[in-house]
């Protein structure tokens, strides 16, 4: 059995042999090379071309950032972040994945983590994860595009100008992982100010960075983008991001639409979940609503997606990730073999047809 090889960057010689030692005991990891920071990680991925570097967010002399840069430029290869969870942090783990980064780790207590080991399980499925992904789409700039084609050829099991027979509210859930961060700036950048409906998206990440990447959305997006707060009134034209580490479930009372936050136990490992967003998204009666599944591990979203396609009065349309421009196609996957799924797009792709939906 071939090894993933591993470079590990840190500018910590401590924290570089903690997580040497946690790694090599790993039957199917192998630690190649050590870098004390950016400048090195880039000499040693010329000398060693591991399959996945592990790279320290916050370095002297270069950065995280920077090395990630000139990794995805000159030797393009998979790379996990390891941040810390403060705010400078968190937002540079958010800008690197849209860098390129396939995912990243939080340390459990700041740069010198002596309890690393708490996160060894998380570190190495993502190492594992990411020697699998598909790196030639690290390659590719993220592309901002505004224009919404008005005719195209789609293959689809619903019919686009079918009606309700009278004018019907609309909204949009979307779950994604692994991937997901850049996938929703392709997504969400791509959607006009004025659109005429909320977004409600489940990312799997821990508490702390699901701010950053609000923010960081919100910033350069023409939607608002927000972190959802607990009983908030929704609003269209906004997409709210469950917070790591809670559930976020949609309520009608009173008429409008509210943000229903919980700590319920995690659901298949994950919280939030997307099979429980998506679960409240179906019991909601008379809207029309469009549920996406973009890039990430494993299967979730696809049991909620059940549930929203067998409630409700109205029709609801489910759109998958293409295995093309997937980082990870294990979420779509799962949710386009159960037979649920009505079409299948390439990522750049898919906003151009949410408001093809939409604004039909």
């Amino acid at each position: 059995m071939n090894k993933v090889k591993v470079l590990i960057t840190d500018d910590s010689i401590f924290m570089r042999k903690l997580l040497s030692d946690l790694l090599e005991k790993h039957p199917e990891i192998e630690v190649i090379a050590t870098a004390k920071n950016g400048k090195e990680a880039i000499e040693k991925i010329k000398e060693y071309s591991p399959d996945v570097v592990t790279l320290d967010v916050e370095m002297p002399q270069m950065n995280g950032l920077q090395a990630l840069e000139v990794i995805m430029r000159e030797h393009p290869v998979p790379t996990i972040m390891l941040s810390s969870t403060t705010t400078e942090g968190s937002l540079n783990t958010i800008i690197a994945m849209e860098q390129g980064a396939v995912d990243f780790v939080a340390k459990p207590s700041g740069a010198i983590s002596l309890d690393i080991h708490k996160v060894k399980e998380e570190l190495i499925t993502k190492i594992l994860l990411a020697s699998r992904s598909n790196i030639n789409l690290f390659k590719q700039p993220i592309k901002k595009e505004k224009e919404i084609l008005s005719s195209q050829t789609f293959y689809s099991k619903i019919d686009l100008l079918e009606k309700q027979g009278k004018h019907v509210d609309a909204l949009v859930c979307i779950g994604t992982s692994t991937g997901g961060p850049r996938a929703l700036q392709t997504l969400l950048s791509a959607l006009p100010k004025s659109f005429p409906a909320p977004l409600f998206i489940v990312q799997h990440m821990p508490k702390h960075f699901t701010k950053s990447l609000a923010d960081r959305l919100n910033s350069i997006c023409d939607i608002t983008v927000l972190e959802a707060v607990h009983n908030q009134k929704v609003e269209k034209g906004t997409a709210y991001i469950a917070p790591g580490d809670f559930h976020m479930e949609v309520i009608k009372r009173a008429g409008s639409l509210f943000i229903h936050l919980h700590e319920a136990p995690p659901i298949r490992g994950h919280r939030p979940s997307v099979d429980t967003l998506f679960h409240s998204i179906g019991n909601l009666e008379t809207y029309q609503k469009i549920a996406v599944i973009l890039t990430g591990m494993g299967n979730d979203g696809t049991d909620g997606l059940k549930h929203l396609k067998e409630k409700g009065k109205t029709k609801t349309v489910a759109l998958a990730e293409s295995e093309e421009s997937c980082i990870v196609y294990g979420m779509p996957r799962a949710a386009i073999h159960s037979g649920l799924v009505d079409e299948v797009h390439h990522l750049k792709d898919m906003s151009k047809r949410i408001n093809q939906y939409i604004l039909s």
